[in-house]
């Protein structure tokens, strides 16, 4: 049975972030995720996740200035050194929250620098997380991500994501699998997910077109979410979606799966 986490980045947003955390727990989420937690008090969001008693399964390392249009700096030689002190940064918000995995965005490729040159500073960042990381007892997991909703974004599908994981060649490292963006970039869902089962740490969900809930698109979940049960996953699923008419109205999708 598949166990779904609240993505707070795009779920209750009726609402403020810190209130977002007892709105997952009253709509019976035992977990969360969303993209970053740095703008708050590491005690602060500590306390909203015990206080509704949940988990924090997932968030993202700094990925530069995200409303300037950053959407990661992993992949940017210019920025290595603001990647790594953000490495820092996210441990000491994983260790105040005991999240047990964090995200590296690869960003969107810079201009004017050489392609191979692009790769090679992502695998670096990368092997520097994951040793970060592994010291800590957490696991690093890298996205690939749609080329329409990011357009220039440097990692976008999952053969390049497994090859880059295993040129990096981290234990700790591993494929986050987001169904939206690979429906998008590849399709072919099921037999990939299967192939590439071993790498697959965290699995995140939205339907296509549209990246509203499951049910209100093309992707047909029911059979994906057995597929994993057959499959025998056994880790979260974010909930990254954009409500079609209201959070709490948009959820009657998941209700099979809670009885």
């Amino acid at each position: 049975m598949p166990c779904f986490a609240a993505n707070l980045s795009m779920l209750f947003t009726e609402v403020a972030f810190l209130d977002r955390f007892a709105a997952a727990a009253e709509a019976g989420f035992k977990a969360v995720e969303y993209l970053f937690p740095y703008a708050h008090a590491r005690d602060d969001v500590a306390e909203r996740l015990r206080g509704n008693g949940l988990e924090q399964v997932l968030f993202n390392l700094p990925a530069g200035d995200w409303e300037g249009g950053d959407r990661g700096i992993a992949c940017d030689p210019a920025r290595i050194g603001e990647f790594q002190a953000g490495v820092g940064t996210a441990i000491d918000y994983a260790r105040s929250l005991g999240c047990p995995r964090l995200n590296c965005l690869a960003g969107i490729a810079p201009e004017g620098v050489a392609a191979e040159r692009v790769r090679e500073t992502f695998v670096s960042n990368l092997r520097f997380a994951a040793a970060a990381l592994a010291e800590a007892g957490l696991t690093l997991v890298t996205e690939p991500i749609n080329t329409r909703d990011i357009p220039g974004f440097f990692l976008r599908g999952t053969e390049q994501a497994a090859a880059i994981i295993a040129e990096a060649g981290a234990t700790n490292l591993k494929l986050q699998y987001d169904v939206y963006h690979m429906q998008i970039m590849e399709g072919d869902l099921a037999p990939t997910i299967e192939r590439h089962f071993g790498l697959i740490e965290h699995v995140q969900i939205a339907d296509n077109p549209g990246r509203h809930e499951p049910g209100t698109g093309e992707i047909n979940y029911p059979f994906l979410f057995a597929h994993l049960d057959r499959l025998g996953y056994g880790g979260w699923i974010g909930c990254e979606y954009r409500p079609a008419a209201g959070t709490v109205e948009g959820l009657g999708w998941i209700r099979p799966y809670r009885e």
